[in-house]
Parts: structure tokens; C-alpha cells; sequence
């Protein structure tokens, strides 16, 4: 018997679509990926990006307290045993936010598979979608993978990140770590300058670290950064190593030219990559339009449509521009109303 609705993700766009279908009675089945080493490496693990982060200021209905009586009550004691259960002055981790958003689901009757959909055939109805070990079939789908941040891919990068190593300035640009402090940004392009130019809100100073004597942004976005006296643009360098300690984190970068191979070092609290995010539609083998940089492509204006009937796309899979947690819930949301009401037509 065909699902009424398979959602692939696990992240808030993943788990509000989840919800909502729940309480739809539509008796939603969700695929979370596979525990694997290599989901944490290439930064797309079960639970989505926020099980990578640490303090999350920006989802409201999270303001600063403790939260450990609430945790407590709110959550399974098995997952309460995976999470840092101290008392929070600060703010909800990613990981805690997650785990709520879980166990909500999972509350109305969700069923969560943790394996990886490896492969679809949307060619015809009912949908396919084959794991490793099984093949289901669903009436609708709802594709919530996410999109990965790419970083530089230096070991050293890897051992900061969320502890100075950062991919999103919004997300992170008014912690502690980054307030008040110098930090860096990497890349050349209009969201390496826009990355940039948020930052100095919060930041004493940004370094703008660029491999060419140029930067690829629009011309409006390159004058931007030259003007902003809290910008300095570090021309013809690329990062050599992210320098730091386990007691104090990331402390700086040591640069390498471009032009001649010497380096020096600079002192940052911060560095946040600015070159780029990779949807993680691979799977789909081309099975559903996308644009010209992989995002699942939405047909409709305000609704979740892709170019296949009854098949819906949530969160960053299907937004390069916001990336945010709230508006990935928010199309996430959207994406189980719109299955329920296509199901609704088929008299389902």
C-alpha cells in the first residue's frame, strides 16, 4: 500500500512538514538520513545543519533562560542522554532545537526511518523511493534535504568550525565570540560582501579575504565594501590555516599570497565562508527541474510545486536566497498543506 505523503530531510523544513501532516492525519513517514561519518563531514547530517551549530538567538520562542527543566519534561530521556543538558544562559542550541522539533513530530505519529533515499522514479504513480535495503512507494513526496555549506576543506577549518568557523553571518554574526571582536570573511562575490557588510554591525573589524585582485561581486556590491571603513579588503590571499586552540578557539588566520606564496598571520575571532552552497538534490538524478545551480526549482509563485505533480520541495533544497531555520519551517509548513490538499483531490 502506497504512503500518503514520504518526506526526505530531516531538518526544520523536514520536521514541520512533518507535523502538519501528522495532525493531518495523513500518517507521514519520514526518512532522516543515515548516522554516517561522512554526512558530518560534508556537512549535511541527520537533523540538518542546526545539529552542527550552537547557539540559536534567531528561532522565535527561544529566549534566553534555562532551559533544562523544559528539555527534561519535553524530551525522551534516551535523547536527553545525546545533548549537553547544562544550564542554558545563553540561548537553544541547534541540536536541542532539533530534538524538540523530533520529538514533536514523532509525538503526532510520525514515522522516522533512519537510512538515506539513495534514488527516485517520480516517471510514474505511485512514487518510488528506494533506500539501501527497502523500495516504498508514495502517493506524494516532499524533498526537505537541505543544501550544504562549502567550505575551504582545510583540516584546520574543520577543527573550529562552530567554535569560530562559520558559514552564516545572520545566524551567528551577534554571539559573543564575534561581537565586538575582528573577524574574517572569505570569498569575492555578492554574498561574500553582503556577509560582510552585516558583519560590521556587530564586529570591530571584517577582513575580506579574496584570492584575485578583484572582487566578483556586482559593482554597487564591490564599491559597498571598499567604502565601509569597517571593511578591509586583504587582495590576492587565500587562507593557509585557521589558527587557534582548544581553550580559546579560533584566534586568527594565516594567509597565504596568491602572487608570491608568503604568508602572514591576522588576528580574527572569526571566519565565516562566503563561497557558495551546494543543494543536496544528487539523488534525484535529475528527476525534477532545477535551476542552473541545483535548487530544486518551485513552478508556482507562494506555493511548493516542483515540475512533478504531487512531488513538493521545502526549506534550502529549494532557497539560496534566505537559509534561514524559521523560513525552512515556514515551507515546510507549506509543503504538508499543499500534499494534503492534492490528496484531499484525489479523494484520499
Amino acid at each position: 500500500m502506497p504512503e500518503h505523503v514520504v518526506i526526505i530531510g530531516s531538518g526544520p523544513a523536514g520536521w514541520a512538514a512533518a507535523i502538519y501532516a501528522a495532525r493531518a492525519n495523513l500518517k507521514p513517514l519520514l526518512f532522516e538520513g543515515a548516522m554516517l561519518q561522512e554526512h558530518f563531514d560534508n556537512g549535511r547530517p541527520p537533523l540538518g545543519q542546526l545539529s552542527l551549530t550552537t547557539e540559536v538567538e534567531n528561532y522565535p520562542g527561544f529566549p534566553a533562560g534555562d532551559l533544562k527543566p523544559y528539555l527534561s519534561s519535553a524530551l525522551d530521556a534516551s535523547r536527553q542522554s545525546m545533548l549537553m543538558m547544562e544550564e542554558k544562559r545563553h540561548a537553544v542550541t541547534g541540536p536541542e532545537l532539533m530534538f524538540l522539533m523530533r520529538q514533536q513530530a514523532e509525538n503526532f505519529g510520525t514515522r522516522i526511518v533512519a537510512e538515506d533515499i539513495t534514488s527516485v522514479d517520480f516517471g510514474g504513480k505511485p512514487f518510488k523511493l528506494t533506500t539501501s535495503t527497502q523500495t516504498v512507494e508514495a502517493h506524494t513526496v516532499i524533498i526537505a534535504t537541505g543544501a550544504s555549506a562549502n567550505y575551504l576543506g582545510l583540516p584546520s577549518e574543520a577543527a573550529f568550525k562552530n567554535r569560530g568557523v562559520s558559514a552564516c553571518a545572520v545566524c551567528d554574526a551577534a554571539l559573543p565570540r564575534f561581537a565586538n571582536h575582528p573577524v574574517a570573511v572569505i570569498g569575492g562575490g555578492d554574498s561574500a560582501v553582503e556577509e560582510a557588510t552585516y558583519l560590521t554591525k556587530f564586529a570591530s573589524k571584517v577582513y575580506l579575504v579574496h584570492r584575485r585582485d578583484e572582487l566578483r561581486a556586482s559593482k554597487i556590491m564591490a564599491q559597498r565594501a571598499e567604502d565601509n571603513e569597517k571593511i578591509e579588503i586583504l587582495w590576492n590571499s587565500v587562507v593557509d590555516e585557521v589558527l587557534g586552540d582548544d581553550q580559546n578557539g579560533m584566534t586568527g588566520l594565516r594567509l597565504k599570497s596568491t602572487v608570491d606564496d608568503t604568508t602572514h598571520d591576522v588576528e580574527a575571532n572569526g571566519m565565516f565562508v562566503a563561497i557558495g552552497h551546494t543543494p543536496n538534490t544528487a539523488f534525484l538524478n535529475g528527476q525534477i527541474e532545477t535551476n542552473k545551480k541545483g535548487y530544486v526549482k518551485l513552478t508556482t509563485p507562494f506555493r511548493t510545486y516542483t515540475s512533478v505533480e504531487g512531488v513538493y520541495a521545502a526549506g534550502d533544497v529549494a532557497d539560496e536566497y534566505y537559509r534561514q531555520a524559521i523560513t525552512s519551517a515556514g515551507t515546510g509548513c507549506m509543503a504538508a498543506l499543499d500534499a494534503e490538499r492534492h490528496l484531499a483531490e484525489l479523494g484520499m
